[in-house]
């Protein structure tokens, strides 16, 4: 396992910055070829990440950790093949450095050209997953940006070695490696210290739980995208198909439960109630979920109090990231969009209902990043939004919302073009 003892963030951030300076001049060609270089890298060096996966999942066993966060700590080859994907994907994107936002003509004869421009040195601080790494590496440096990667204790040896692989196969087509580095010291103090890393590093996105981000945005002295935690809602209105409604709560809770879009929090209007209830725990308790319910659940099938526990105010605002979910009834859409709006992160928030009047006031009234209509809130992903890998999914407003690709890793800056005028 890495340690701290011999790791110099100021040079580190000093490096990030001078290499910066030369991705922004590479042509989209060249960003390819690197993008091409690092999956194949990651295929050929499988064998070798794995092994330094192990060590971490190891150590995590050891340390009792749940199943659910081991399996975002966990790799396997379809895994690895999966991230060399997510990097060949974002070579077939469009590349937005260059793209022209706006030209306009003064009367003076100034010409204007807005255009996008790489943000310089992106930092990022996130936990356990270390298919955050690759992804987070291709969509910095498909946009001239280098990333200086902060991960966490628990995935240090599975993250240096794809790090390594990467940086190897950059030096393989004369690019520098620099673009992307690895904090390998894990420690708090140092991570503090990267959050006041102004002097190099333009932009921090924090990945992880709430605990996490809420130290980075009361912490950092540089910019912040606040990536969400996500408790995620599914309201099940009146005139809702059941078996729709059971089909998407089952896959938007157990298709995968450590993750920031599982559904941690369901609604089931009172006049469907009794019909829809039954159905969807049978489904749940498949998967052996516990349900916490409020108390008009209980009121409305109390034959099923012995299946569910109390929820308290907290489990109505909890991710629980687990086998967990909580339940409660409302009179009607209304008061699902103020129970949602009172607890949500956010994040990801989806209707089940056959009402187009209803499914658009639910849309328009739900304040959070992404609003489902008949669909699963496991759909909130950079790969099933069509932008390739993600840097993460945004749950506030300003710059970036929602899961963010290649143009929410942008600024812009101005062209001005004349002919000798000066202001008088």
């Amino acid at each position: 396992m890495s340690t701290g003892s011999v790791f110099n963030l100021e040079k580190a951030g000093m490096l990030a910055k001078n290499a910066a300076y030369t991705l922004q001049g590479l042509t989209t060609e060249e960003k390819n070829r690197g993008l091409l270089a690092a999956a194949d890298a990651l295929e050929k060096e499988c064998a070798a990440i794995l092994a330094e996966n192990k060590k971490d999942i190891a150590r995590a066993e050891a340390a009792g950790t749940s199943p659910a966060m081991l399996d975002r700590l966990m790799l396997n080859e379809k895994r690895i093949s999966d991230m060399a994907l997510s990097i060949r994907q974002v070579c077939d994107l469009d590349d937005p450095i260059g793209e022209v936002l706006s030209k306009t003509e003064r009367p003076n004869g100034l010409v204007i050209e807005k255009i996008r421009v790489p943000m310089g040195v992106i930092g990022i601080i996130y936990e356990s997953r270390p298919n955050v790494t690759s992804d987070a590496f291709s969509l910095c440096f498909k946009t001239g940006n280098a990333v200086l990667l902060r991960g966490g204790s628990d995935a240090i040896d599975s993250n240096s070695a794809i790090v390594s692989a990467i940086r190897k196969a950059l030096e393989e087509v004369n690019i520098t490696p620099d673009a992307v580095q690895l904090v390998t010291d894990t420690s708090r103090q140092t991570a503090a210290e990267m959050m006041r890393l102004d002097k190099y590093i333009d932009l921090l996105i924090p990945r992880g739980g709430a605990g996490l981000i809420r130290n980075v945005v009361e912490t950092a002295t540089i910019p912040v995208i606040e990536t969400g935690t996500g408790n995620c809602h599914i309201f099940v209105d009146e005139t809702a198909d059941i078996d729709m409604a059971v089909n998407i709560i089952f896959n938007a809770k157990t298709q995968r439960m450590g993750v920031c879009n599982a559904c941690e929090s369901l609604l089931v209007h009172e006049k469907i109630a009794e019909k829809a209830i039954p159905a969807i725990c049978r489904s749940l308790k498949a998967k052996d979920i516990e349900i916490r319910a409020g108390q008009k659940v209980f009121s409305i099938v109390p034959d099923m109090s012995q299946e569910m526990k109390t929820a308290t105010e907290e489990d109505f605002a909890a991710e629980f990231l687990g086998p967990v979910i909580s339940l409660q009834v409302v009179s009607g859409v209304d008061e699902a969009i103020e129970h949602i709006n009172r607890y949500t992160t956010h994040h990801s928030e989806a209707i089940i209902t056959e009402d187009a009047g209803n499914a658009e006031r639910f849309l328009n009234g739900v304040d959070s990043a992404c609003v489902y209509h008949n669909a699963s809130t496991r759909f909130t992903d950079g790969f099933e939004f069509g932008f390739g890998a993600e840097i993460g999914i945004s749950t506030q407003k300003l710059h970036a919302r929602g899961p963010m690709g290649l143009p929410e890793l942008t600024s812009y800056k101005y062209k001005v073009y004349g002919n000798g005028q000066i202001r008088e």
